[in-house]
């Protein structure tokens, strides 16, 4: 294990972080704010509970998880995209760096600026609404997996992209959709029975449910099912990752 090339490919992502610290910081945490004043303090107010938890409260899993899966798409697509797009990438390539300590290194870091997000994020929601982690351990290890997981999944579309408008259309078009949907806002349990079957078909709302869980015990679904699908999509986006790898799709050109 080429742990030198590791730690350079790490340093230069994070690196970028810092040099684009409100864009790549502060843009997500302030929108994130608005979501907290307008929802969790104007209309949350005036909503009834939901499960024993205030709406105010019950959302805030749900919007810290929107965030990291957004910003662990783009950190990490854009990461492995801009030596694409500039052809640095053959570099990498040539160099005595193998396929799993390239992903560790960009991945690694898309993953590291999503949980510092979500921590942000976490804290200052405390400022707008007041909320307990019943599990903080769990609640740490299903944001530190989905923040891989969906860097992962950012890494495959980063490599599968050709151009900047590529980039978006995934986590505009499919990934924003679906975590709206996913269960950020409300409880799958106060959809008519046809759309709670249809929202189970959402693996958003597994992460989401998983994930606020580990606030306040509560959960539309299994907690065990929420991990497995977790897992099970880390495992595929490895797979696909291993796969581009082997065949050299769109980087061996």
């Amino acid at each position: 294990m080429n742990f030198y090339a590791i730690k350079a490919i790490y340093l230069f992502e994070m690196a970028r972080t810092w040099r684009t610290l409100m864009q790549s910081i502060a843009s997500p945490v302030l929108s994130t704010s608005l979501y907290f004043i307008v929802f969790g303090s104007a209309i949350g107010s005036r909503m009834a509970n939901i499960d024993g938890v205030s709406y105010g409260a019950f959302i805030v899993p749900g919007l810290i998880m929107l965030s990291i899966l957004t910003e662990s798409i783009s950190n990490a697509s854009f990461g492995i995209y801009m030596p694409k797009f500039s052809g640095t990438i053959y570099e990498i390539l040539s160099a005595p760096i193998s396929a799993l300590e390239t992903v560790i290194g960009y991945v690694g870091a898309a993953a590291t600026k999503s949980v510092i997000i979500g921590t942000i994020i976490l804290v200052t929601a405390r400022l707008f609404v007041d909320f307990s982690i019943e599990h903080p351990v769990w609640m740490i290890a299903f944001l530190v997996l989905t923040s891989v997981t969906f860097s992962l999944f950012g890494f495959i579309i980063g490599i599968w992209a050709d151009s900047f408008q590529k980039l978006q259309v995934v986590p505009l078009m499919i990934v924003t959709p679906l975590a709206f949907l996913g269960g950020s806002f409300y409880s799958i349990n106060m959809l008519p029975p046809f759309w709670q079957t249809v929202a189970l078909f959402n693996p958003v709302v597994y992460l989401v449910s998983g994930f606020r869980w580990s606030f306040y015990g509560v959960a539309d679904v299994g907690v065990a099912l929420s991990l497995l699908m977790t897992l099970v999509f880390m495992l595929i986006c490895l797979g696909a990752v291993w796969w581009i790898f082997r065949t050299g799709y769109k980087i061996k050109a």
